[in-house]
């Protein structure tokens, strides 16, 4: 799905929390969103695989409550029993690592780094790699990230790769069986990768909250540096930040944009079983 789409759903979900208390239909969002309600159905049933309406109810705060009630048992199992083997994500598809002491003081001297753009079903995204992994996934224009690579790592030999980029976020976002799993290479201080690594537990249409965060990790009074630890996730989607949420429901803020969040919340909860 191109860039266009999700430019629309996008505008349809600002639109939408703009106007919360009205509870606008169809044909109002339409209105608002400049298409037809044919188009508008038949553009979220190709890029979300439900129905305008079906989606937007993922998108409410009851519903979050709600998910994060059903999801409370199973994430807690998959935090505690996964937290004391290497990080990978519970369907197998990502596995990481952090980088040693270092190689984190020499900040990447004597590292090549590969990076570049591409469209994804949520937007243009940036990736760079390494040899041992994915360092960095942001919905960022392509300067900016760039720039954010090289501060992150100043001494490293980088190298614009578009091709690669490509190849690699269709894997990230078009995951197909039998393919090899994805492997994050993880630069941050100890607490940051505690919390990255529990948020690789939580499964795809599950929600967790920065509290249970926190005693995951076992440090159950630490929700608000865990929200800052969320906050500082380099490897958008990869490692699902988006995953947490405020045990009120509320979706709260997202690094890349709080429409991109609820989005992707929202097509993970349609992949479900009833």
């Amino acid at each position: 799905m191109n860039d266009a789409a999700y430019a629309t759903v996008a505008q349809a979900i600002r639109f939408l929390r703009t106007h919360a208390r009205e509870q606008p239909g169809l044909a109002e969002l339409a209105i608002a969103v400049g298409l037809s309600e044919f188009h508008l159905q038949r553009l979220f049933s190709d890029w979300a695989g439900i129905s305008p309406k079906r989606f937007l109810q993922f998108l409410s705060k009851e519903e979050a409550r709600r998910r994060l009630r059903a999801s409370a048992s199973v994430l807690d199992a998959s935090l505690d029993t996964g937290l004391s083997g290497p990080g990978r994500l519970h369907d197998l598809m990502v596995s990481c690592e952090a980088v040693t002491p270092g190689e984190y003081a020499t900040a990447g001297a004597g590292l090549e780094i590969r990076y570049g753009s591409a469209a994804t079903p949520f937007g243009e995204a940036f990736v760079a790699s390494t040899p041992r992994g994915i360092c960095r996934l942001e919905f960022l224009p392509p300067d900016v990230a760039l720039e954010n690579l090289r501060t992150e790592w100043p001494r490293a030999v980088l190298h614009e790769d578009p091709v690669g980029a490509q190849t690699l976020l269709g894997a990230a976002f078009h995951s197909l069986p039998g393919q090899a799993p994805l492997h994050l290479l993880l630069r941050g201080t100890n607490f940051q990768i505690q919390v990255w690594q529990a948020l690789l537990r939580i499964p795809p249409g599950a929600l967790g909250s920065y509290s249970q965060i926190a005693r995951a990790i076992g440090k159950p009074r630490a929700a608000r540096a865990v929200g800052s630890a969320i906050g500082a996730n380099p490897i958008a989607c990869l490692i699902p930040c988006h995953r947490v949420i405020r045990e009120n429901g509320d979706f709260s803020s997202y690094r890349w944009g709080i429409e991109r969040k609820q989005a992707l919340i929202a097509c993970e909860g349609a992949r479900l079983p009833d």
